[in-house]
């Protein structure tokens, strides 16, 4: 049998379309949504767009707004932390296999994707420092031989992205990024197992804190 190449849907293709514009920043935290508007923009019917709309919302993207219909969800501290803390269980785990499993087309792969990263911070390019960043810890839960933790880590990288765009404005901590990965690389190179974990685990706890430094204040609910 012929495998199958399916095209994307149209609500597919709204999903995706909707989702880039909030973790790029295109639609803010708070602002408005609408089928009519999204509609209109991206030359589809009201139907698809609502079907996109639903699922980001039972994602967390979206949240009601109500008699205003639905918002873009803010950036959720507590939610954000929960974030870092699955992955500070499981990240030096992966990483501790992957050491196992490094061979020479894998650390050219490491080493591919840390040009990458640099290339996108000496450009200040943010969006393609997102993709660098998110494609080295893809890549090193790929490398771990345990399926789970992408399957665990995908539903959640889109969040993350919405995080990292406040935390990478900040300068020094573009370069900081991957000088860590660099690091983490090197130990992956040598199948230091524990050296590796140990420095994800560092990398990890490093982002948390930067990224409960970035993002805004909670609002504080009334009294």
């Amino acid at each position: 049998m012929e495998s199958l190449h399916r095209e994307p849907t149209i609500v597919e293709q709204a999903y995706r379309s909707i989702l880039d514009a909030i973790c790029d920043g295109q639609l803010e935290p708070g602002e408005r949504v609408t089928q009519e508007d999204l509609a209109a923009k991206l030359a589809v019917s009201r139907q698809p767009i609502g079907q996109a709309l639903l699922l980001l919302k039972q994602q967390k993207f979206l949240i009601d707004a109500g008699r205003r219909g639905l918002m873009v969800a803010p950036l959720d501290h507590e939610f954000m932390r929960w974030i870092y803390e699955l992955r500070l269980g499981i990240e030096p785990m992966a990483a501790s296999l992957a050491a196992q499993r490094a061979t020479p087309e894998a650390m050219r792969e490491f080493s591919a994707i840390i040009a990458e990263g640099r290339s996108a911070a000496q450009r200040n390019a943010i969006p393609d420092l997102i993709r660098a960043d998110m494609r080295f810890h893809t890549y090193l839960y790929e490398l771990s031989g345990n399926g789970l933790f992408v399957d665990v880590m995908s539903g959640l990288w889109n969040h993350l992205r919405r995080a990292m765009r406040e935390v990478l404005a900040r300068r020094e901590y573009r370069k900081a990024i991957w000088q860590e990965h660099e690091q983490i690389v090197r130990a992956l190179g040598a199948h230091d197992a524990k050296a590796a974990a140990a420095l994800v685990r560092a990398h990890l706890t490093h982002a948390a804190i930067s990224v409960q430094v970035a993002l805004p204040a909670p609002v504080p609910e009334d009294v």
